[in-house]
């Protein structure tokens, strides 16, 4: 049988009710399908049916982002994350200090460095040029959030991977369409940024710099995620399609013997897995709640309405992405959550599958700061900036992720 639009609806609605009020996400979403499913006019059998299989469903996409954990691990572990981000500013110079710091978080995170470990990881050399700078705690803040922005819509991120394999499209070809929305975030970041220089609260005296060095190459350091690259986007060379499963754990490999760490392995990864079983256990509950949703006549239900609203086909993408992020307070929880809900919907309207996931994924960078959610609380805490202040760069993160999903649809309609 066929869920009703209501039932699917509800039970979206009400599992976006629940995380709101800070509910374990995964629960949530399974307790949203149950209710979608029941209210939709199914059985209980039946709803347990359709949860089950939306879980098989994103099976494919949960073993790639575990298989991604061994690079992420290899990379935060080992050092070489940290050593990336000091050789990049060091190169620009104290006198790019807000570009160098958003260069070098968008680096981090667009090599597969989750957005808040990859803000962590520049922090404290952040937080030192701040104090030598005399630039305000935000200023530096706004310039790696903006940065691991951009970088996360041109990243092998657990987000990325599950818009690709929900729009049915290669990683590398949805990593490489969203260069330019990335370029334009970094040039907004860097703008907006040097706004907010001396605004705000500074460094105090009592701030003690790092000396912790770590003693590895860069040409080391980025071994690894050149090598997971080189095997994403060999297939337009080569033919071989080396799938995400395969080349990002070669990449963690790779990188760890370089690197001369190959002693340290075991303990790397085991590090990396513990970091992508949330997000995988996550999925797990999104996969549930797209269960009901493709069995419902919700995808009839919105097409409907956005031709009878006026809505253009290709703004349910971006809109999409938004509305979950700003629902979940994250990028990899609203693209997996909108991707779910919407990807046959985008499809079905006449957007072609790259640029519906290209857009959606730069839309749920819009919103997925808000302060329900880990990363607004978890980025404060890396400069020690208080709430107060953390809440005033909300509307410059916003503008940050609106320029980017402005350039995503200028893109479909001048690309397309």
């Amino acid at each position: 049988m066929q869920i009703s639009s209501f039932g699917a609806i509800s039970g979206l609605a009400f599992a976006v009710f629940l995380i709101l009020r800070k509910y374990t996400p995964i629960y949530s979403l399974m307790s949203g399908a149950l209710i979608g499913g029941l209210l939709g006019g199914a059985g209980i059998s039946e709803t347990v049916k359709y949860m089950m299989l939306g879980v098989q469903d994103v099976t494919p996409a949960i073993l790639r982002i575990l298989g991604a954990g061994v690079l992420v691990g290899v990379l935060i572990e080992s050092g070489a994350a940290e050593k990336i981000s000091e050789t990049i500013i060091e190169k620009f110079g104290e006198e790019k200090a807000l570009f160098s710091l958003a260069l070098a978080t968008l680096v981090l995170t667009g090599i597969g460095v989750f957005v808040d470990v990859a803000v962590i990881t520049v922090s404290p050399i952040a937080i030192g040029l701040a104090k030598r700078l005399d630039l305000s705690k935000i200023s530096v803040l706004l310039a790696m959030v903006g940065g691991g922005k951009a970088g996360n819509i041109i990243s092998p991120n657990p987000n990325t991977i599950y818009a690709a394999e929900s729009f049915g499209v290669s990683l590398p070809s949805l990593m490489g369409i969203n260069i330019l929305p990335a370029v334009l975030g970094l040039i907004t970041t860097c703008l907006l940024a040097g706004c907010l220089k001396y605004k705000g609260e500074k460094v105090g005296d009592d701030f003690a710099q790092s000396t912790g060095k770590q003693h590895i190459h860069f040409w080391a350091a980025v071994a690894g995620p050149a090598a997971a690259i080189t095997l994403l986007v060999m297939r337009s060379f080569t033919g071989l399609d080396f799938d995400p499963l395969i080349a990002l754990p070669v990449g963690g490999i790779t990188g760890c013997a370089v690197m001369g760490k190959m002693s340290n392995f075991k303990s790397y990864i085991f590090k990396g897995l513990n970091r992508m079983v949330g997000v995988a256990v996550l999925l797990m509950g999104t996969g549930t709640i797209s269960g009901i949703i493709k069995n419902s006549n919700l995808k009839e239900f919105v097409l409907v309405f956005a031709g009878k609203s006026g809505l253009s086909e290709f703004f349910l993408a971006p809109f999409s992405g938004a509305l979950m992020s700003a629902a979940t307070a994250s990028t990899s929880a609203g693209v997996a959550v909108a991707s779910a809900t919407f990807s046959g919907i985008i499809i079905s309207s006449g957007v072609k599958a790259l640029y519906g996931a290209a857009m959606l994924h730069a839309g749920a960078t819009v919103f997925d700061h808000l302060p329900h959610g880990s990363f607004f609380h978890a980025t404060a805490g890396s400069t020690s900036v208080e709430p107060g202040e953390r809440l005033k760069l909300i509307p410059y993160e916003t503008a940050v992720g609106l320029a980017m999903s402005c350039a995503s649809m200028l893109v479909y309609l001048f690309v397309n």
